[in-house]
């Protein structure tokens, strides 16, 4: 380390330097470790492999806590202009306007946002070059409290929905509080038919368990049921990505498993942090799923067929 408080961090062709590497963004406490920034650039280090097939092409939103996770919190869409010149941006249409998004399509560009205090990566769930049309499609299982065997419960519920539609899934824990079923696609439909299917297949199941899981986006209309969230399933939206840290003590990461863990008795959604979700990603729990991007037609004439 200089004597100015940087590091200068190989990455590929590149050297990135990371700024303060001993700022503390993650406090210990209670059961949490403390994690600094040299701590999240390590961790990034590590995960990228894994992580970057889940970012490259695809515009990034960038949760920013420049003075770590108890301070003010940034969601930056559009890329400074003082960032370098090797980072690509990719200009995309808003309402009025165009926004300008980085994307990560190397380690070197994942270990600057880290150092910028980019703590959660948000990815579209379409790429690029094909900002319409998403190849993946989302269902947030947002559980009313803390209650992790609700989110279990629905999971496992859409999983077997799924199954009968023969549309292959995939979960990950969030990091956060529930869990993502992530259903790839092969690019070919726009946003509006996936929403309108993913709506479909969230009112199939809530219809089949109103007690237990519930579409309405108020939340005062949820009372204690489970919220089959599809909303992240439009242009711009974005979900958090597989691999990303989360600004919550511990630093718990979002974090891919498979259908079989979801009956381990020690999974939640923060059960991995940056201490441990790499040794997670080796085991390849994903394994190839999504590269497996499905058309929804067929899956369409059997989610009508089942609601009759």
């Amino acid at each position: 380390m200089s004597g100015d408080g940087t590091r200068a961090v190989r990455a590929g062709r590149r050297t990135v330097e990371v700024h303060r590497p001993d700022k503390v963004l993650f406090p210990g406490g209670g059961d949490a470790k403390e994690y600094t920034k040299g701590d999240l650039i390590d961790y990034h280090r590590a995960v990228a492999p894994f992580m970057l097939p889940h970012l490259r092409g695809r515009p990034l939103m960038l949760e920013r806590h420049p003075d770590g996770i108890d301070g003010p919190r940034f969601m930056q869409k559009n890329t400074p202009e003082h960032y370098p010149e090797w980072i690509r941006r990719v200009e995309l249409a808003k309402e009025g306007g165009t926004v300008r998004h980085a994307v990560c399509d190397d380690t070197a560009t994942l270990l600057y946002l880290a150092d910028q205090a980019s703590i959660t990566l948000h990815r579209w769930l379409s790429r690029a070059d094909s900002p319409d049309h998403p190849d993946r499609m989302v269902f947030d299982l947002d559980p009313a409290g803390d209650d992790f065997e609700a989110v279990r419960e629905a999971a496992g519920l859409l999983g077997e929905l799924l199954d009968e539609l023969e549309l292959p899934s995939a979960l990950m824990t969030t990091g956060s509080r529930g869990l993502h079923v992530v259903v790839p696609l092969n690019g070919r439909h726009d946003f509006d038919e996936v929403r309108g299917f993913a709506r479909d297949v969230a009112d199939t199941l809530a219809d089949a368990h109103p007690d237990r899981l519930t579409t309405a986006a108020r939340k005062k209309e949820r009372g204690e049921r489970l919220y089959l969230d599809i909303q992240r399933n439009a242009y711009a939206q974005t979900a958090v990505a597989p691999f990303t840290v989360r600004p919550r003590p511990g630093a718990p990461v979002a974090t891919p498993i498979t259908w079989e863990q979801l009956d381990d008795p020690e999974l939640n959604a923060r059960r991995y942090t940056v201490a441990d979700a790499v040794d997670q990603a080796r085991t390849d729990p994903w394994s190839g799923l999504l590269a497996r991007g499905r058309a929804l037609g067929p899956a369409r004439r059997r989610l009508n067929a089942l609601r009759g």
